[in-house]
Formats: structure tokens, sequence, C-alpha cells
């Protein structure tokens, strides 16, 4: 029986036995045990049951910032390795996110509470403390301190940063340029795709609209042919001029009333080529809304074409484009 309880002593109490290396930290530990099914099977893995309160560490290996925080999904520490003077707030909360697809939530804020800007430089942002909220949880950063640069070292290190500006400008130049020619043509010939059809309808709305100006003025013309025959016939043949001279008079006034009122709707004088404008405009807007032809899409299509080959024309110069400039030959 003593046997019997040894065997069972032994068989469900066991010293633990940890795994991986110890971080040092005088947290307490409870040690969760699992069975392999023997008595060699017994192991025992440390599990801290309080949150360490540096999760967020900021460090610098070979001069750059190194942020290692906890993935909230995945549960494991991972580094960022970030460029101050190049990375912003809102690149550093991209590469979060996009690393642990399970954040939805990721902001920046100041110590005052107030948020920090996504254009901010990660250089601004590690002068002072921060405040790092991943989805529902908030963790304090103090970034460590560094040490400022003299005046001396700051301007060479500024001069250093304008030359590999300049080297890289000067080396990319040209695939800059190609690239952005290629992306300039290809707008242009979309945007010349989508203008050809309302470019045709457009054609057809003026055709008809010219022909129905052209249309309204010789009517005018006639009329005002019949007006004059008729006055010379009942001035002559009919009437006698003293009777027909106050006819003649009140219709010379309601021209001009006529002429007025066309001033007060307008606000523009009677001239006959702008007259002509406009009732052209008329007839145009008029057969538009019938055919359904898009005067404001189709007006932004062209500034936006207008201004690709402006840009594409501005492109190809030779002073852009760092090439000798062609001598111009007077022609004969």
């Amino acid at each position: 029986m003593l046997a019997g309880l040894g065997r069972a002593v032994r068989s469900k109490w066991l010293l633990p036995v940890p795994l991986g290396r110890r971080t040092g930290r005088s947290a307490p530990q409870v040690w969760l045990w699992r069975n392999a099914g023997a008595w060699r099977g017994w192991e025992g893995a440390p599990y801290s049951t309080l949150v360490p309160s540096d999760e967020v560490t900021i460090d610098y290996r070979h001069g750059l910032p190194v942020i290692t925080l906890m993935l909230p999904t995945r549960r494991e520490r991972c580094q960022f390795t970030v460029k101050p003077v190049v990375t912003t707030v809102g690149a550093f909360l991209q590469d979060v996110q996009r690393e642990d697809k399970g954040i939805e939530r990721a902001e920046v804020f100041a110590t005052d509470g107030s948020k920090v800007s996504h254009a901010t430089l990660m250089e601004v942002l590690l002068m002072n403390d921060f405040k790092l909220v991943i989805n529902n949880t908030e963790y304090s950063v103090s970034p460590p301190v560094k040490d400022k640069l003299n005046s001396e070292h700051a301007t060479e290190m500024e001069d250093i940063k304008s030359l590999v500006h300049r080297l890289f400008v000067a080396l990319h130049l040209e695939d800059h340029q190609i690239r952005k020619e290629r992306e300039l043509l290809q707008k242009v010939d979309h945007l010349k795709e989508e203008l050809l059809p309302l470019e045709q309808m457009k054609a057809r709305i003026i055709n008809s609209a010219d022909a129905k100006t052209s249309r309204l003025l010789w009517v005018g013309l006639a009329l005002m042919s019949t007006q004059g025959g008729a006055l010379a016939w009942l001035t002559w043949w009919v009437y006698s001029w003293d009777i027909m001279e106050p006819v003649t008079y009140f219709i010379t006034y309601g021209t001009a009333m006529a002429f007025y009122a066309y001033f007060v709707l307008t606000k523009q004088d009677y001239i006959y080529p702008h007259a002509k404008d406009r009732q052209f405009l008329h007839y145009f807007y008029r057969k538009s809304k019938k055919q359904h032809f898009n005067v404001e899409r189709y007006n932004k299509l062209k500034d936006d074409l207008a201004e690709a080959e402006e840009s594409l024309r501005r492109l190809r110069q030779p002073l852009h484009l760092r090439l000798p400039i062609q001598e111009i030959n007077d022609k004969d």
C-alpha cells in the first residue's frame, strides 16, 4: 500500500524544470505544467502574470532607432528600424499594421493628450516622450536621451545630407524623367480615348446649333425686308406719307424699346456678333441636354488633357533634361 502511495506521489508531484533563458527580472512567475504521458515528459514553462512596463522599447543600433513592441494578435515582440529624417509617424504606423493584420487602430499621442499628425517626422517624435495606442492598449514610451550635436557637427551633417541629395538626383534623374514621361503619355492617351466619343457628339451638336442660328438670322432678314416692303406699299399705294409717318415713328420707337429690353435682360448691348453667339449657345445647351451630353465632364477632361500636355512639354525641355540647347537657325 505504501509502495502504491509512493508511486502515486511520484506520478503527481514533480519539481519544475524551466525552459529557455531567464530574463533576470524579479517578477513572480506561475509554472504551467504539461504532461507528456511519462515520468520524463513533465515539463514546466515560466509565464509572468505582470505586464512589463517596457513593452515598447527604443534603442539605437548603428545610429538608427529600433522600436521594439508587442504585436497584439501574434503575441510576439517585433522590431522596427526607422529612419528619423525620412520616416514619418504615418509610415511607421502603417508598417506596424502591415506586420499585424489584427491591429485596427494605431495612433500616437503626446503626453498632454493631443494627437500627433501622421506627417510628423520620427526625428521630431523621438525628441520627447509620447504615448502609442494600439487597438485599446496604451503604451507610454520614453525615448532614450541622445547626445545633441554641436553647431559644427550639425553643419557638417547638413552639408552631407545636401551632397547625398544632389548625388541621388544626379544618379536617378534620367530614370525619373523616363518614368514620369511614360506616366504622362499614358494619361494623355487615356484622356484622348475618353474624349473621342464626346468630341464626336459635340461636333454633331455644334453643326445642329450653327444651322439653327444661321436659319434664325435669315428669318430676321426676311422679316425686315417684308416690313420695309409693307411700309413702302402702304406709303405710296394705299395711304400717303402724312398718314404713315406716325406709324413709322412708333415702329422705330418699339424697336428701340426691344433693344433696351434686350440690354435689361442680358446686361449686354445688342451687337450682332454677340447676339449670334448667345443664340448659338442657347441652341447648343438645349441640344446637349436632349442628347445627354455632359458639358462639365467634357470641360474637365479638356482641362486635364491640356495640363498633362503642358507638363509633358515642360518635362521635355532641354533645360529639364540637362541637354545642350539647340541653336535656332535663321530662315532665309
